[in-house]
């Protein structure tokens, strides 16, 4: 078998491209048409051209490319090979399966430029990370030029199955641009985006209408409660049903309610610096429990079974007060993935080292051999929570936002939404609810936060139930009847936009994947506006769709004039987000306007006094 498997191998290396085409293969390439479309005469020779070809099939290669032209015409058109621009677009090298593999390596499988360039050596394709980013931009450029294209079949396809419902939403890293991004929750497919410098109406609406004028006006619309979202909504959808996303609903009301409080928290425990002392405490209990050899397996036994440890019982302080360090630093780690203000785990991290605090007063006095220096290890615990626990500041504002939070939670429960003993987290797409039952159990919440004797002088309940009642129109939406091929559906509109919020969350990993940095301002920056519809090609639907007829994405390619390709690429490099980079680096200067404005004036004296003025 060993020796089958090495045959194997050997064949495959020797019928690789890089071995079979050492020396790049000369291919001759002619137009198929031999006589004049306009007058029939026979085409002669204009010229041939040589060029360098490279393909996945091939590697590289040169194309011998015979030019033809009709000397009767006027015109004088030049025809090309057929067959060569089905491979490779005019005035390029790198074949339309290059261009494809690319785009997907990228945008797919998130692979870096280098990694690229490694694959593709091993098909015999020389190229670097520079033309690697090159062509990712140039497939970006071509599925967004194919995508307009197929707009009229995406649109049919859409009212098939009775219209579209518009799920909008924006992502940026405090920075701008602010990329924009649209989609329809029934065929998952992403209609379009936009990279706008903030969330203004005025730059979401020529968006909106692009989007209205390529697939037609939605069966609703829902997205989160950006004024500039809303306003641009009304404008260009003035009569559609316009819905807020429940999950940021809540989520905006409870950091409304609890921030205030949590943040207080938060400083607090940072004042402390517990969670930087309870973890150089470990380290170094840690140090002593490994000079105890076998002790961890005896004190697992004796939790597991609740006993007595059979031995290593000196050791037993030592691992007590790592295990309850370790069981108070896991609070920051229990989240369910909902983010602020559904998971607070700062809250939940004081709480713990309360507990832990008042155990360890518990069992101070408990000396295992009747020694108390066995009891060091928990003493010293005991002494860095002390600091903590007995923090007023920190335990009033953990009693504030207790009764906060059980009011949240109360409205989080007749909502429906991040439910406490969740797991789906964003994947959750709350599409099996009814409305009519959240709408009366919202409508009880609110009779009973307003009857509550306190409520009339509480501000922060007051400003939750205006925000309930100001988008209450918006939150409950009945089931929508529309016509589709198979008749008349209803359709019950996706109460949330986690479709939107998974998405920008899959983007954001594949960028950090690629860049290695947490932030992602800079690929926003640098990146192709219609960038998130290679989200589409994992859609069999839309595939389906947009290649028809043809049979693969490079074919599709093919039939896109280049010249669209490099005014689209120019639009890019000239878009108004980017900024010099020259310029850039001047703008930290906080007195830079006068700078400017000294040297403005300066420039101006020296002319005058030349007679230049």
């Amino acid at each position: 078998m060993d020796t089958l498997q090495n045959y194997m191998q050997r064949a495959i290396r020797e019928s690789s491209a890089p071995v079979l085409f050492a020396q790049p293969p000369t291919l001759p390439f002619r137009p198929t048409r031999t006589r004049c479309p306009q007058c029939r005469a026979l085409l002669k020779v204009r010229k041939t051209e040589l060029k360098t070809l490279h393909t996945l099939h091939l590697g590289r290669s040169r194309a011998h490319e015979t030019l033809l032209h009709c000397q009767n015409c006027e015109n004088q058109t030049v025809y090309h090979a057929e067959q060569l621009r089905r491979l490779v677009s005019s005035g390029c090298s790198f074949g339309y399966d290059v261009l494809v593999f690319v785009g997907k390596a990228l945008f797919l499988r998130h692979r870096r430029g280098e990694e690229i360039v490694e694959e593709l050596l091993g098909c015999n394709v020389r190229i670097s990370p520079s033309e690697v980013e090159y062509l990712g931009k140039k497939f970006v450029v071509y599925l967004a030029l194919a995508h307009r294209k197929a707009a009229p079949r995406l649109k049919k396809a859409m009212r098939g199955k009775g219209g579209y419902i518009l799920h909008l939403d924006g992502t940026c890293d405090r920075q701008e641009p602010v990329l924009m991004s649209s989609l329809d929750s029934i065929s998952k497919i992403v209609l379009g985006s936009v990279k706008v410098p903030s969330e203004k109406a005025e730059y979401i609406v020529p968006f909106l209408q692009e989007i209205k004028k390529r697939f037609g006006i939605p069966i609703a619309i829902v997205h989160d409660m950006g004024s500039g979202i809303l306003a641009a909504v009304k404008k260009v959808f003035p009569r559609i049903p316009d819905l807020i996303c429940h999950f940021h609903f809540l989520r905006d009301l409870g950091k409304d309610l609890l921030e205030k409080d949590y943040d207080a928290i938060r400083k607090r425990l940072r004042h402390h610096q517990i969670t930087s002392k309870l973890r150089q405490h470990a380290r170094r209990l840690k140090i002593s429990i490994d000079e105890h050899s076998g002790c961890m397996e005896s004190f697992l036994e004796a939790l597991q079974s609740e006993s007595l440890p059979s031995k290593h019982i000196d050791a037993l302080p030592l691992l007590s007060a790592y295990t309850l360090i370790q069981w108070a630093l896991q609070a920051k780690k229990q989240a369910n993935g909902y983010g602020f203000p559904f998971d607070r785990l700062h809250v939940q991290f004081a709480k713990r080292l309360r507990i832990v605090y008042s155990q360890l007063e518990s069992i101070n006095h408990v000396h295992l051999r009747g020694q108390w220096r066995d009891n060091i290890p928990l003493f010293k615990l005991s002494c860095e929570l002390k600091k903590v626990c007995s923090d007023r500041g920190l335990q009033r504002r953990l009693d504030e936002i207790d009764a906060k939070t059980k009011v949240f939670d109360q409205l989080r429960e007749a909502m429906r939404i991040a439910p406490l003993d969740g797991s789906d987290a964003l994947n959750s797409e709350s599409r099996d609810t009814e409305i009519g039952p959240i709408k009366k159990a919202v409508t009880k919440f609110r009779q009973r936060i307003t009857a509550a004797p306190g409520y009339p002088d509480n501000a922060e309940f007051n400003k939750m139930i205006e925000q309930i009642d100001k988008y209450w129109d918006k939150l409950f939406a009945d089931p929508i009847l529309v016509e589709s091929s198979n008749g008349q559906l209803l359709i019950q509109p996706q109460r949330t936009n986690n479709l939107m919020e998974r998405f920008f969350r899959d983007f954001r990993r594949g960028a950090r994947r690629k860049s290695g940095n947490n932030s992602i301002s800079k690929t926003l920056q640098g990146m192709i506006a219609d960038t998130p519809l290679v989200k589409n090609l994992q859609n069999s639907h839309y595939m389906k769709i947009l290649l028809n007829p043809h049979d693969s994405l490079e074919e599709c390619f093919a039939q896109i004039d280049i010249t669209e390709v490099r005014q689209q690429l120019d639009a890019a490099k000239t878009s108004l987000e980017k900024i010099p980079p020259e310029i850039k680096k001047l703008l930290d200067n906080p007195a830079l306007h006068d700078t400017v404005c000294g040297l403005f004036r300066k420039c101006a004296s020296k002319a005058q006094s030349n007679g230049i003025l």
